[in-house]
C-alpha cells in the first residue's frame, strides 16, 4: 500500500504511511473530528504537566491503546521511555515502541499476519509529533 506524504506531496511506502498515520493520531485532540469525535490519543492534553512515574505510565498507556484502536499495521509489543534523569527533569523524553508489523492489515480480506517486529521513536515538539 503506498500514500503521499502530507507535508511533501510525494509518495511514501506502507511503512512510512504508517508511521505518518500515528504522527496524526497522536496530533489529533480528542473531540477535534467532527464525525469521529473519538478519534485521537489524549496525548496532546498531557503535554506540559510535570513528569512523574503516574504520568508516563499514563503516556505509555495510551501510546498502546491509540495504536491499537486506530493504526491496524502495528500491533504493540513493547514502550519504553529513553532519556536520562536531567534530560527528563528539562522535560525532554523520547518514546520507543516495539511493534509487529502487519503490512496487510488494510488488504481485502484483511492479512493479520506479522511479517517482523519494528521499533520506532516518538518526539513530542510544539503541537507536533515526529514518528522515527
Amino acid at each position: 500500500m503506498a500514500d503521499f506524504d502530507r507535508r511533501t506531496g510525494e509518495m511514501i511506502d506502507n511503512y512510512r504511511s504508517a508511521l505518518q498515520s500515528v504522527e496524526v493520531i497522536f496530533t489529533t485532540y480528542l473531540g477535534e473530528e467532527v464525525m469521529l469525535r473519538e478519534f485521537g490519543a489524549g496525548l496532546i492534553e498531557l503535554l506540559g504537566r510535570r513528569m512523574t512515574p503516574l504520568l508516563f505510565m499514563v503516556f505509555k498507556t495510551l501510546l498502546m491503546t491509540a495504536i491499537d484502536a486506530w493504526e491496524l499495521r502495528f500491533q504493540v509489543r513493547h514502550i519504553s521511555i529513553n532519556g536520562d534523569v536531567d534530560t527528563i527533569r528539562l522535560g525532554e523524553a523520547r518514546f520507543m515502541i516495539e511493534v509487529g508489523w502487519r503490512p496487510g492489515a488494510y488488504d481485502t480480506p484483511p492479512d493479520f499476519t506479522v511479517a517482523g517486529v519494528r521499533t520506532f521513536g516518538l518526539d513530542f515538539y510544539d503541537r507536533g509529533v515526529s514518528a522515527r
